[in-house]
């Protein structure tokens, strides 16, 4: 038996013989930049609630729904866009992703009231998922089957870098300049990335047999429901806590405002390690890297509460929940695996998925410090959601094993 379905070999090893010889290193730099624009504003919108809920004139918890309105921009942005796109080629798709982009931050930063900020931020969330599911796509083709994963994780190296350079950095002109400043630099690296992808990403042609159809083939495999089910409740863990964490910084462990970039900088340096060891692991050791890091994620999470009255424990904590968010790497060259010729769309829904998570952490954790639990009680939140992600995993196991239809879940490598 083969190590991944035929078709989804066949496919890359097709794009491999195909690709014009471009340099690898400047791609994967140009899709990183956009990863590092997204990365910034999906983030950082977290850290400055306590800025722009003030700004805008309503509570912390409302103020939570901004980064809701951003997250179900994504869930429905990534399917219709990689479906209806469907015959553009991915060079193309990715300029016109980031444009868009950059225009709808750009319109966040001048959001004149809430109603306003929700309706922006839903409009800059479209665009994330497909991004991200064509860039890793175009990060794939450029290396062997055996390095897939190592290669999606140098472009969302770019979302991690953004989490320890890019979110503090907002958080600070947020607290310096006001909040609307960490809209505007991303629209400005966003507008770099549309540069950079037109210099660099290589000139390709959209697959022949391309159609909304077949990409809408995917919907038809139970393996990826499962593996988008994973993503959409096991990275929900990670967001319960990190949506909050500034606040309870604050107001449990009591730091100086000024202290609080510096754990988000810890948090981005966790994920940042994360996501390269999550790469290497998924590499050799697919389906059993996802189940070590959801052990990892709920173990990390349960430990926020007792850490967060101490900030050297809690930012060893913190540290350690970022590198839960490295899951990501193995979850998209899983739908790799399983999406068969409907590659766009998978890749693109596990990014509705991660923010299907970035809705569900958010409002459950709030849920919890609304009823009167405090602001430590998101980490149990976090804990049972990654749970629930690893008990999902497990059923995924099971089908792939009774359907024997599937050995790179199984096999303990390549």
């Amino acid at each position: 038996m083969t190590s991944a379905p035929s078709s989804a070999n066949a496919a890359i090893a097709a794009a491999h013989a195909t690709e014009p010889k471009v340099r690898a290193g400047l791609v994967l730099l140009a899709l990183a930049t956009g990863g590092f624009a997204i990365g910034t504003t999906e983030f950082a919108v977290m850290s400055l609630v306590p800025y722009f809920s003030a700004g805008l004139g309503i509570d912390e918890p409302t103020a939570g729904h901004v980064i809701s309105a951003y997250a179900l921009g994504v869930v429905v942005g990534a399917p219709a866009i990689a479906v209806l796109a469907a015959k553009l080629s991915r060079r193309t798709l990715l300029i016109w992703l980031m444009a868009v982009f950059a225009i709808a931050n750009g319109l966040s930063a001048l959001a004149p009231s809430y109603g306003w900020m929700l309706v922006f931020r839903f409009l800059s969330g479209l665009p994330h998922g497909a991004y991200f599911g064509v860039a890793a796509l175009v990060a794939a083709s450029l290396v062997p089957l055996n390095r897939r994963a190592q290669a999606v994780s140098r472009v969302m190296l770019g979302l991690t870098v953004a989490t320890i350079l890019g979110v503090p950095l907002a958080n600070w002109l947020g607290q310096a300049f006001g909040w609307r400043w960490g809209f505007g630099i991303v629209a400005l690296l966003a507008l770099l990335t549309v540069t950079l992808v037109a210099l660099f990403a290589p000139k390709d042609k959209p697959h022949p047999n391309a159609s909304p159809l077949r990409e809408l083939g995917a919907l038809r495999h139970k393996q990826v429901w499962l593996t988008l089910g994973i993503s959409a409740i096991g990275f929900g863990g990670m967001f319960a806590v990190y949506t909050y964490v500034a606040s309870t910084l604050m107001e449990v462990t009591q730091v100086a405002p000024s202290m609080v970039p510096v754990v988000l900088a810890i948090f981005g340096l966790g994920l940042t390690a994360g996501t390269l060891v999550a790469a290497w692991m998924a590499d050799r050791a697919l389906m059993p890297s996802i189940a070590i890091i959801l052990v990892w994620s709920a173990a990390s999470l349960a430990l926020f509460p007792f850490a967060a009255g101490n900030i050297w424990a809690v930012s060893v904590v913190v540290f350690m929940i970022g590198a839960g968010g490295g899951l990501g790497m193995p979850l998209q060259t899983r739908l790799m695996d399983v999406a068969h010729d409907a590659q766009t769309l998978a890749a693109a829904l596990n990014h509705s998925a991660f923010n299907t998570a970035n809705a569900l952490g958010p409002w459950l954790g709030g849920m919890a410090i609304a009823a009167g639990y405090g602001w430590t009680s998101t980490g149990w939140v976090g804990a049972a959601l990654a749970l629930a992600g690893l008990a999902i995993w497990g059923v995924a196991m099971l089908d792939a094993r009774e359907r024997g239809a599937d050995s790179a879940a199984l096999a303990p490598g390549e």
